[in-house]
C-alpha cells in the first residue's frame, strides 16, 4: 500500500508525472512481493497470539509485547517461549542412523546372553528409533523367556499403542496392572484406560478412569473421564472433572502448566460445550 500512496504523492506534486507500461509492470511486481511478505506475517502473528493466549500463564504480559513490540515481538515470543515449550523429538531415521553401534551391541548382547533382559534393553532401542515391528518382535523373545516381566510388557504395550493395535495393549497393560498397579507411574493406567476409550468399552472405561484420577491427575485421563460422563449424560461430573482439572494445571509450575496447554486448552472448549 505504500506503494500506491508515493505514487499518489507523485501525481499531486507533478501533474504531468507518467508511467510507461514497463514502470507500471514493475509497480505491479512490487505490490505483490511486499503482500505476500506481509499476509505470512500476518499469519505467523496471530499464530503467535492465539497460542499465547491458550497456553502463556503470564498471557497479559506477552499479549501486549505481541501487539505493542512490532515486528521484533512475534519473533522473540516465537524464540523465547513457542519453541522451549515444545519437545521437537528427533526424525526416526535420524536416530536410526546416530545410534547403528548401539543397536548393533544390543542385538549381539540379546543373541548371545539371551536372557529376557537383555531382549528387552534391545527392544527399547528399537523401539525409541522407530523401527516398531523388529521392537515388537524383541520383546516376544523377552517375554518367551519370562512370561510375566514387567518391561517386556510394558514396551510391548508401548508398541502396540504407536501401531494402534489397542486390543494387544488392553491385553498387555492389563498384565501389568494385575502384577503391579502403580507400575511407571500411573501411565501404565493411564494406556489401560485409552485402550478401553478406543475399543469402545465406554461404562468400563469410566469405572477405570475414576479409580485412575483418585491416584493420578494426568490430565489426559481427567479429560477422557470427563469426556465420557458428558457423552453419557452426566454434565454435573463431566464438569466438575474439567474444574477441577483447571484447577490443578493452574496450580502447577509455570513449566509443568505449559506443557498441558493443549489438555487445558481442550477442558475449556467443552465446558463451553456443556449444556449450562
Amino acid at each position: 500500500m505504500w506503494l500506491l500512496a508515493e505514487l499518489a504523492d507523485q501525481f499531486q506534486e507533478h501533474p504531468d508525472f507518467q508511467l510507461d507500461g514497463g514502470d507500471l509492470w514493475v509497480l505491479m511486481l512490487c505490490q505483490v512481493f511486499f503482500s505476500l511478505l506481509t499476509f505470512p506475517y500476518f499469519a505467523f502473528w496471530i499464530w503467535m497470539l492465539i497460542h499465547c493466549y491458550r497456553t502463556e500463564p503470564d498471557r497479559q504480559f506477552w499479549i501486549w509485547i505481541l501487539i505493542i513490540a512490532q515486528p521484533i515481538g512475534p519473533i522473540a515470543y516465537f524464540f523465547l517461549r513457542y519453541i522451549p515449550s515444545k519437545e521437537f523429538p528427533t526424525p526416526a531415521f535420524l536416530r536410526r542412523w546416530t545410534r547403528g553401534r548401539e543397536l548393533m551391541r544390543k542385538e549381539i548382547a540379546a543373541q548371545q546372553i539371551g536372557n529376557a533382559h537383555q531382549f528387552v534393553q534391545w527392544g527399547d532401542a528399537l523401539r525409541e528409533v522407530g523401527m516398531l515391528d523388529q521392537a515388537r518382535q524383541a520383546y516376544d523373545s523377552a517375554l518367551a523367556k519370562d512370561a510375566v516381566n514387567l518391561p517386556a510388557l510394558w514396551g510391548a504395550a508401548q508398541v502396540a499403542v504407536s501401531q494402534k493395535r489397542f486390543e494387544d495393549v488392553r491385553s498387555l497393560t492389563q498384565r501389568v496392572l494385575e502384577k503391579d498397579p502403580q507400575y511407571k507411574f500411573g501411565d501404565v493406567s493411564l494406556a489401560y484406560g485409552r485402550a478401553l476409550n478406543e475399543l469402545g468399552d465406554f461404562p468400563a472405561a469410566r469405572t477405570h478412569l475414576e479409580r485412575h484420577v483418585r491416584r493420578w491427575r494426568h490430565p489426559e485421563g481427567v479429560y477422557m473421564l470427563a469426556k465420557l460422563c458428558a457423552d453419557q449424560g452426566d454434565t454435573d461430573a463431566a464438569r466438575q472433572h474439567l474444574q477441577a482439572m483447571l484447577q490443578d494445571i493452574h496450580a502447577s509450575p509455570i513449566a509443568i502448566a505449559r506443557k498441558f496447554g493443549r489438555w487445558k486448552s481442550r477442558a475449556r472448549q467443552l465446558l463451553r460445550k456443556l449444556p449450562k
